[in-house]
Formats: structure tokens, C-alpha cells, sequence
């Protein structure tokens, strides 16, 4: 029976960046887990820790040694192995000797290319304790970190400072050096509460020691519940309800060890400032927590946690709320003074910004905007007037205090400065809405006007910078061309604007003059475009056949394409979908083969087969009523219609030679298929599921 051990290392460091901690702790364990299965150590439960301080790993029945293997040696083929006499060559006495044994050791394989000498030479396994050094130093050594630091006057880097280490098999330490200390068996707790040395017995010890004397809750996601049950519970008891952001929630777990929930307070007069400008005051320049009343207004309080449990907490308290009142005064100084001028007063300060050094400024989007916000939006009923109000409008609160201070603001605020002005309602939504959707699953833009708006900003940044070849390559895309793609391509699908995609590039495209717009360009773009949609149909359990089988027919409109989506994902469940699939592949196999042009028309005079007539005729009865329902984009009654034709199609290729020697017949039977081909490549290329 194989021994197992159970396996622990502990690095522990200055504090880690808290927007990394969640991703380095990932990338040490799969890169731990990488470097046993490379040594053939069999292993159980990999358990991951991760705190401001440390980063650890504990591995469950880890395999103690390495089984022993018997290792082939491959050497010289038996033809060049001896001479004419049945002697030994030099190139096998060579092999012989750096194997360690004699000729007569060797013995004779055979492979696909004929006899070849090897050696069989039995392997001894390794324990674990002698592998597990160089598979941790391998593990961090490829850890994601873009910048290493060292520190005092050694030579090691890491992400930050190490102060100790800790690796253990059982109740044993495995000796190493990691990352400049030699490995122990004492870890260290919260930096305040519990700073002195702490033993660790076994690894099945770590996460209760640390606990019980070390004041640190190791588990990230352990610490990230204590944080939402606290925050919560906190908000309760003011009567409110938290509102718990699971970006802002994993940054704060990774920025304490001990985590405690305190309430602070700030003066209601604040409250005259939109709510979202405190919230970001709030959230991301001090980390701390919201809480909403039940008319679902903002409380003039909010909850940070402490990474200390302290004796004092009224001192807590007071300190934050010290810290948070510079910040709200800032945001209500902004707000003031931004409302001293209209919106229109800021749009000239856009020329002094650079939008893309070859595209312009801010303001030359802007005067792009107005025209192209106005194409997009005609076809949808939106008032022109209200198109370019709201186009011109779109980027004047970039200039302004508050969202100078508060970047993510943009938009939100143009929004409030609109509606402060009395603009319409429509335009002022539109100012806020043309940046939607700001993330997955974020809600769309719901009027027209701001539809369009959306619509245009994202297709003019895309066609610009594509135009002026900067296409996004790798993990490398400066403007979110993908996120603009995929946004704009949610915004008509999901609203379902019957908007032509390729018409809007190209109108974009003649907008920038820095651009020379060409066939060629207009369709690497829709390419582009389009590309965006595989994974966002493939969530909605479309596979990627059905997605090719579509894309190949490249419909200009999205909300087109969705639709074909919808009718080849019901056609797929129909009985025999497979065998027409398997038919029409064979077709646009045979019609590939075809030198030059294939017939429009079909010659029934030709036939000499009841199979080919059975076939003309179903597809006769059939080309009208599948017509019809193309053209009213029923895609799913005409493939439905379409897969009747499958006994005919069958009982077709079951008794017909397509490629008859006969020229002509030849030529009529290629003619037919072709029409039926065209009439399901007129919805999809079925061929490719």
C-alpha cells in the first residue's frame, strides 16, 4: 500500500497586493499541483490559504516516495548495431558504456521502423521530501507578477518582502531555503494581537493554530463570509440594508486578517450630493461599505472593517469618520461648483483633449457623434434634435470637477448636470446610458435616443481604431474594442434593433478622415464585430458548429443573426437533422469540385431516375412557402419546412450517381443539389453541424 503524507507550505510576506492576493494563492497551488503530477507523486485535497501575509498551500495524502520504474534507453538500430563479422560497432559500445552496462546488458525492441538495441535499466524512486523544494521554487518562480522587488542586500525577488517559511510533511519540517530563509516549522500571526512566533505541529493543525493563537483567519473564503455576515448584520442594526459589491468584498478580505465590522456616521447634509458621487468617495478611495434605507435611499453612515479587534472601537469609529468627511467635502465642493455653468460650457474645453493622436480630440468624437448617433437612430424613431442634443452633450462632464476627481462617474454625473439644466429627460438618460452595458450582465440602454447614442460612441471608437490599424492582439486591447463589440451587439440583439452592421461601419468609417474606408476593412470589421458573439451564444448553449453554421452566411444585421441562431439551434433537435447535416456537407463537397459556373435551371427533361424526379418535385413544392418564410425571417418555420425534404434527399443519393459520365446529366444533377444547397444556405450553412 502506497504511504501518504500530509503536506503544508506557508511563505509569509509584507502585506500582498489585495487586487492580486485571490489570483497569486490560485496560481501556488496550480503550479504546486503541476509540479507533483510532473513528478508522479499522486496526491488528494488541495487546500488553498490566503491572507495580507501569507500565501499557503496544504496538500492531503500526498504520495510519500515515488513508485520505482523500469526506464527503456533507446540506442542505435540492430543494422548499424554490428558489423559484417556480428561485432559490436563503436556507436554500441558507446551507448553501452554511457548506460553504465555491457553489450551483452542490451537487448533488441521492435518498432514500426525496424530492430533497434535499448537498455532496460530500473529506476529507483525519489521520497517527496527530497522533490518538494524545487517543485515550490517552481511554483513561485512562475507566479503571475508583472514587477519583483528585493529587498536589503539579497539577491531574491518576490512581489514583496519575505520574513519566514514554513513547509512540513506530517509532523516533520522538510528542509529547504525558499526565497532566501530556511524552512521551519513556525509561522507568525496578526501583525498586532499575536506578533511572536507560532508553532505549527502538523498541517492539519494550520487553519486552528492560526486561529486560536495567531488571531488570522487564513481561509480567504471563510474570511470573505465573516465579512458579508458582519456587514449585514451591522446594516441591520441601523435599520438599513447592506449593499455589498463583490469587487470591493474580495479587496477588503485580501486587506484583513481579523476582519471587525464598525459603523461610522457622517453628516446628513451631504446627502444634497447624488449618491453615487459618496458612494465612490465611500468604496473606493476608503473601502468601506453603504447601506441603503428601506426607500431604498442612501444612509448618511457606513460600515469599515478593521483589521484589528480593538479595545476601543468608539476610537475606530471617530478615527474613519475623521478620514471620510475631507472626501465628502471634496464631492459636495465638485457638485457646487460644477452647477454654476451649463453642460454646453464644458465642450469646448474637449478640444484640449486627445481622444487618439491620429483620430483627434474629444471634441472631433463629438462633432463624429452627432451625425453618426443621428444615423443610427432615425431607423429607430428617435427625433433627430434629440439625437445630436444628446450626441453633443455625451462627453462634456469628462470636463467637469467632480468626475476630474471620481473617474467612474462619467456619464452618471453628465446625467445629473443635464437634469439640473432641464434638458430632456431623454437626452439626459442618454448621457449616462451611452456607456452601458459598463459590465456583464449590466443593464441596457431602455429609450432610443440613448440606445443610439450607446450604439454610435462604441462603433465609432471600434471603427477608428481598427481603421488606423491598432487591432487589439493578445491580452493587449487599450480601447476595450471587445467589450465596446460585445456591447454594442447585446444592445441591438437584446432590444431587438433591426440595425445593418455593415452599413454602420462603413458609415462610421467615412467619418474619419484620418481612415481610407475599403471593402476589405469594412469586412475585417464586421469579422471583428461578429467574432464577439461565439461566447455569448455559447452561454446561451449554442455550440460552436451552430454558431459557423450561421457566421458563414455573415448577415448584416445582429438581430438577423440571432435569429438564425434560434432557428438552427430548434432545427438541430429535429429527428434526422443529422442525416440532412450529413447530406448537405456531401453536396457542398460535391459542388466544390465544380470548375466554373453551375446552372441556374434545372432540365427535368434530363432525368432518368424516379429519385431525381421525387426530389425536384418536393423541392418545387417546397421553394415557394421556404421563400415566404425567409423573407418574413421565420427562420425556424423554414428549416422546419426544409427538413421534410430529407427522404427525398436520401432516397436521392441512395440511387443516383451524381457525376455521371453523361456531361449534360452530369451537369443538371449538380444544377438540382445546388438549388437545395442555396435554399438552406439562404437561413445556414447546415452542412457545418
Amino acid at each position: 500500500m502506497t504511504q501518504t503524507v500530509d503536506f503544508l507550505v506557508e511563505i509569509g510576506t509584507e502585506e500582498l497586493p489585495p487586487k492580486a492576493l485571490k489570483k497569486l494563492s490560485q496560481a501556488f497551488g496550480a503550479g504546486i499541483e503541476a509540479g507533483l503530477a510532473e513528478a508522479e507523486l499522486s496526491f488528494g485535497e488541495v487546500s488553498l490559504y490566503a491572507s495580507p501575509r501569507r500565501l499557503a498551500v496544504r496538500i492531503q495524502e500526498l504520495q510519500a516516495r515515488q513508485a520505482d520504474k523500469t526506464v527503456e534507453k533507446k540506442g542505435p538500430a540492430k543494422k548499424a548495431a554490428f558489423d559484417a563479422d556480428g561485432n559490436p560497432s563503436k556507436a554500441l559500445q558507446g551507448f553501452a558504456r554511457g548506460c553504465g552496462a555491457d553489450v551483452a546488458d542490451l537487448i533488441e525492441i521492435d518498432t514500426p521502423k525496424g530492430v533497434w538495441m535499448a537498455f532496460m535499466q530500473e529506476q529507483q524512486g525519489q521520497d517527496a521530501a527530497e522533490l518538494l523544494p524545487a517543485i515550490v521554487n517552481q511554483s513561485l518562480a512562475k507566479l503571475p507578477i508583472p514587477k519583483r522587488m528585493r529587498w536589503g542586500a539579497s539577491d531574491v525577488e518576490f512581489v514583496r518582502p519575505v520574513h519566514w517559511a514554513v513547509m512540513l510533511m506530517d509532523d516533520q519540517v522538510v528542509p529547504a531555503t525558499i526565497l532566501g530563509h530556511q524552512t521551519g516549522n513556525t509561522t507568525r500571526g496578526h501583525r498586532f494581537h499575536a506578533p511572536t512566533e507560532i508553532t505549527i505541529a502538523k498541517p492539519a493543525d494550520y487553519i486552528d493554530t492560526l486561529c486560536t493563537k495567531g488571531y488570522v483567519q487564513a481561509e480567504f473564503d471563510t474570511r470573505a463570509d465573516m465579512i458579508r455576515a458582519q456587514v449585514e448584520a451591522a446594516a441591520k442594526a441601523e435599520g438599513g440594508i447592506a449593499q455589498i459589491d463583490e469587487d470591493l468584498l474580495e479587496e477588503v478580505t485580501a486587506l484583513n486578517e481579523w476582519p471587525q465590522a464598525i459603523v461610522g456616521d457622517f453628516d446628513e447634509l451631504f446627502l444634497s450630493v447624488p449618491s453615487e458621487a459618496l458612494v465612490s468617495a465611500m468604496k473606493d478611495h476608503q473601502k468601506y461599505f453603504h447601506m441603503l434605507d428601506a426607500d431604498g435611499k442612501l444612509m448618511a453612515k457606513f460600515i469599515t472593517i478593521s483589521n484589528i479587534e480593538s479595545s476601543n472601537p468608539a476610537s475606530v469609529k471617530s478615527g474613519n469618520e475623521r478620514v471620510i468627511r475631507p472626501r465628502l467635502s471634496d464631492a459636495k465642493f465638485f457638485w457646487d461648483q460644477d452647477r454654476k455653468q451649463p453642460l454646453d460650457d464644458f465642450l469646448p474645453r474637449l478640444k484640449t483633449v486627445v481622444f487618439q493622436q491620429k483620430l483627434g480630440t474629444l471634441f472631433d468624437k463629438v462633432e463624429r457623434l452627432e451625425t453618426l448617433a443621428v444615423k443610427v437612430g432615425k431607423p429607430l424613431g428617435a427625433e433627430s434634435q434629440m439625437l445630436e442634443r444628446a450626441a453633443r452633450l455625451s462627453k462634456c462632464d469628462l470636463m467637469s470637477e467632480m468626475v476630474g476627481e471620481f473617474s467612474d462617474l462619467q456619464g452618471i454625473m453628465g446625467r445629473y448636470y443635464a437634469m439640473e439644466q432641464n434638458e430632456d429627460q431623454q437626452v439626459a438618460d442618454a448621457l449616462d446610458a451611452q456607456y452601458q452595458p459598463r459590465f456583464a450582465g449590466d443593464e441596457l440602454p431602455s429609450s432610443a435616443v440613448a440606445q443610439a447614442v450607446a450604439i454610435a460612441d462604441k462603433l465609432d471608437t471600434i471603427t477608428g481604431i481598427y481603421g488606423i490599424g491598432q487591432v487589439p492582439s493578445g491580452d493587449k486591447d487599450p480601447f476595450a474594442l471587445r467589450r465596446s463589440a460585445l456591447g454594442m451587439l447585446r444592445i441591438i440583439i437584446e432590444k431587438e434593433l433591426d440595425l445593418d452592421l455593415e452599413l454602420m461601419i462603413r458609415f462610421a468609417l467615412d467619418l474619419h478622415p484620418e481612415v481610407k474606408t475599403t471593402d476589405e476593412l469594412v469586412a475585417d470589421i464586421y469579422d471583428f464585430v461578429i467574432s464577439r458573439l461565439k461566447a455569448y451564444f455559447a452561454d446561451q448553449g449554442v455550440t460552436a458548429e451552430q454558431f459557423e453554421a450561421v457566421r458563414s452566411c455573415a448577415p448584416s444585421h445582429p438581430l438577423d443573426f440571432a435569429k438564425r441562431i434560434e432557428a438552427v439551434k430548434a432545427f438541430a433537435q429535429i429527428e434526422g437533422a443529422e442525416s440532412l447535416s450529413a447530406a448537405n456537407k456531401r453536396i457542398a463537397n460535391l459542388l466544390k469540385k465544380v470548375d466554373g459556373d453551375i446552372a441556374e435551371t434545372v432540365d427535368t427533361g434530363l432525368f432518368d431516375n424516379d429519385a431525381e424526379s421525387a426530389l425536384f418535385a418536393k423541392l418545387d413544392e417546397l421553394r415557394e412557402q421556404v421563400s415566404d418564410l425567409v423573407a418574413g425571417k421565420d427562420y425556424i418555420a423554414a428549416l422546419q419546412q426544409l427538413a421534410t425534404i430529407r427522404a427525398e434527399v436520401d432516397a436521392f443519393f441512395d440511387g443516383v450517381m451524381v457525376m455521371a459520365d453523361d456531361e449534360s446529366v452530369k451537369n443538371n444533377r449538380l444544377a438540382l443539389l445546388n438549388q437545395i444547397y442555396q435554399l438552406f444556405t439562404d437561413i445556414a450553412d447546415i452542412s457545418r453541424l
